[in-house]
């Protein structure tokens, strides 16, 4: 039922339901059909497109300027991991920004803190809740209490409260007790249980889609899902000879074996959640007020959120709060390569934020 995607077998197991290649929907069309109520995004699927070489060379760059604090970050994440749950673990990663997390944690876990870990991939849909078919699977084998949430940051805090809420009602339904909270290695908006930092940096992987993350596609759920289904996903084998799923995590891995060695103090300071999350609400007001916009679903501050609005979704504008930073620079080329407006705002509280365009704009 499980599959591996694109990593070693060892890495994870996707819990998810292989789907044939389905009828693509145009983002623009998508776009209208989410904002007007007609479908809900986790039913239809854009295409996905290989990064240009342009783009590919600011990944390069990315990784050379923040693989270390990812690594860093992991390993602090896992030692919080560690002390908090002890050495058996699942650790049940948030397909697909947190699968690269996962898998780093669990080779970190084992090979530097003396953990025995399993790790699954899984979805998590906005307004749909957790695949409660896969948590129920991972109950077949491992115990409650050993389930270990991750992802790789926090943006406005939507998924991190649909875990909460979802787990404490399936929690409620099934007699289990499995910890709602959720492990990132950023937390901007102040709504993970436990996080490295609050630091809006770039994360690498969050500048790639389906190839830096087993080649999976966004999760799915729609009619093709059956009630007893695992939700759903494309797994894209075209784009096996540019997949970097495998190589990007190695890095990563190496760069943490090298922070332990080393015995370096990384213990993450605690973030402030209260500050994060007055700072969150502060600017998506701001936003809202200043660009007009009334559908909070559409600003999606930090990083990792505005790429994914330029990966995936209709720009309207993307505001940076220096041109000139190592990690808004995919941004950039991004924004040119699909006309994009972009706009400086020095005050800014984090490195970036994307505004989606509303279906109203026409």
């Amino acid at each position: 039922m499980s599959f591996s995607g694109s990593y070693r077998p060892d890495d994870v197991k996707f819990l998810l339901k292989q789907l044939p290649l389905m009828n693509f929907t145009k983002v623009s069309e998508k776009e209208l059909l989410i904002q007007t109520g007609q479908r809900h995004y986790s039913e239809m699927l854009s295409p996905e497109a290989l990064p240009s070489p342009a783009y590919l060379h600011i990944f390069e760059q990315a990784c050379a300027a923040n693989n270390q604090k990812m690594a860093e970050d992991c390993v602090a994440l896992a030692a919080i991991i560690r002390e908090r749950k002890g050495p058996e673990l699942t650790i049940v990663s948030l397909a697909r920004a947190g699968t690269p997390v996962g898998v780093i944690l669990k080779h970190v876990l084992e090979a530097g803190m003396g953990a025995r870990v399993a790790h699954y991939s899984i979805s998590i849909i906005r307004d749909r809740g957790i695949d409660t078919v896969a948590l129920q699977h991972i109950l077949q084998t491992h115990k409650d209490t050993s389930i270990v949430f991750v992802d790789g940051w926090t943006g406005k805090g939507v998924i991190s409260r649909e875990l909460h809420k979802t787990i404490e009602d399936f929690n409620q339904a099934h007699g289990t007790s499995i910890e709602p909270g959720l492990y990132v290695l950023s937390d901007l908006a102040g709504t993970a249980a436990f996080a490295a930092s609050s630091d809006d940096y770039l994360i690498p992987s969050s500048i790639l889609n389906a190839t830096v993350s087993g080649l999976v596609s966004r999760s799915i759920l729609n009619a093709d899902i059956a009630e007893d289904d695992f939700h759903g996903c494309v797994f894209y084998d075209e784009f096996l000879p540019h997949d970097r799923s495998i190589s990007f995590a190695d890095d990563i891995i190496q760069l943490a074996r090298q922070v332990l060695k080393q015995g370096q103090a990384l213990d993450a300071k605690p973030v402030d959640r209260d500050k994060a999350a007055a700072i969150s609400l502060a600017c998506l007001q701001t936003m809202m007020q200043r660009y007009q916009v009334s559908d909070i679903n559409l600003i999606k501050p930090g990083i990792g959120e505005a790429t994914r609005v330029l990966l995936r979704r209709v720009p309207r504008v993307v505001i940076v709060r220096d041109v000139n930073a190592i990690d808004v620079q995919h941004l950039i080329v991004l924004a040119k390569e699909k006309q994009v407006p972009l706009e400086v705002d020095v005050h800014l509280p984090y490195q970036a934020v994307s505004i989606i365009r509303s279906a109203l704009d026409g």
